[in-house]
């Protein structure tokens, strides 16, 4: 009896690429993709490496024809690497050469439409969306400066653009996501700006609330202005954020409470890492359920960019 090989459940997320001009994100036309693969995959190994606070590298992946980016974390040499066999349970320590590096791998795909990205971690330490954007900036791909962020349900979206008001904005950050705040400006950025300035870094748990009563609806309004107006990043930079709206209607107005980050499009499939003759194939198999997830979601993930479909 042929044994069928275990499969992990991994996440499929969904991002786009936008461009950072003068602090704020905008999307622009269609990116050519696979001329940008096509180059990379043609550059030499040291211009395809980003080195920050982590060594990043890309490497350029052809399945049918088609170029996907495997982006690559390079181990650090002091880390603790060890291995163990399975049916002995002998243990020894891993001695990296000099030469030698051990690597954290995602998948991603570029779809053909909206600069939309598809990506899956192959751990918990692989690279992650900001690491790619820290990437495709450290090569200098562009004219400008990228950032990479969640592409969200447009349903939670649309609940912003028909609100008349906001009673209440939680936002729960870090220090990378409160830098990105502060560079987009805006009343509730300052305030982040100033507890920065005050404590440096520090995690910010950050809540606005309008109290009840009447003679308030020009402050609610204010609120809710403030909140579209960073909404576009709250996805790519908090940890956690939500809004209480409120709307008008006949008879009596109501409150709803809208998640800004949680609406972010993925989806859990299973992921082959070998055949049935013990072959890794776990490259191939994140590829095609990347793109097998993508052309289910085409039309959700349009409308979330804002493309017809």
């Amino acid at each position: 009896m042929v044994a069928i090989p275990r499969m992990k459940e991994r996440t499929v997320s969904f991002y786009e690429v936008v461009d950072v001009i003068e602090g704020d994100q905008k999307r622009v036309a269609h990116r050519d993709w696979n001329g940008v693969l096509a180059r990379l995959g043609r550059a030499k190994f040291r211009e395809r490496i980003f080195e920050g606070d982590t060594t990043l590298l890309g490497t350029v992946h052809t399945l049918q024809g088609e170029d996907h980016l495997l982006l690559h974390k390079v181990k650090a040499q002091e880390e603790w690497l060890s291995t163990i066999d399975m049916s002995t349970g002998e243990w020894s320590e891993m001695e990296l050469a000099a030469t030698t590096g051990y690597l954290d791998s995602s998948v991603v795909a570029f779809l053909p439409f909206g600069n939309v990205i598809g990506l899956m971690q192959g751990s918990v330490g692989a690279p992650s969306h900001k690491a790619l954007e820290r990437w495709l900036n450290g090569l200098n791909l562009f004219a400008t400066p990228v950032a990479v962020r969640p592409v969200v349900s447009k349903a939670e979206i649309d609940q912003l653009l028909m609100a008349d008001g906001a009673v209440l904005v939680e936002l729960r950050l870090g220090t990378h996501g409160a830098d990105a705040l502060i560079q987009k400006g805006g009343a509730l950025s300052w305030g982040i700006r100033a507890l920065r300035q005050e404590y440096g870094d520090i995690r910010i748990n950050l809540a606005v609330s309008v109290p009840r009563g009447r003679g308030r609806e020009r402050v609610r309004a204010r609120l809710l202005d403030e909140i579209r107006y960073i909404a576009d990043v709250v996805p790519g930079s908090a940890d956690a954020a939500r809004a209480k709206l409120s709307y008008l209607a006949p008879g009596g107005g109501y409150t709803r409470l809208v998640e800004l980050v949680e609406h972010h499009i993925t989806a859990k499939r299973r992921v082959a890492a070998v055949n049935e003759k013990g072959q890794s194939v776990k490259i191939l198999s994140a590829i095609q359920v990347i793109m097998d997830v993508s052309a289910s979601h085409e039309a959700e993930l349009r409308r979330a960019v804002d493309l017809r479909d």
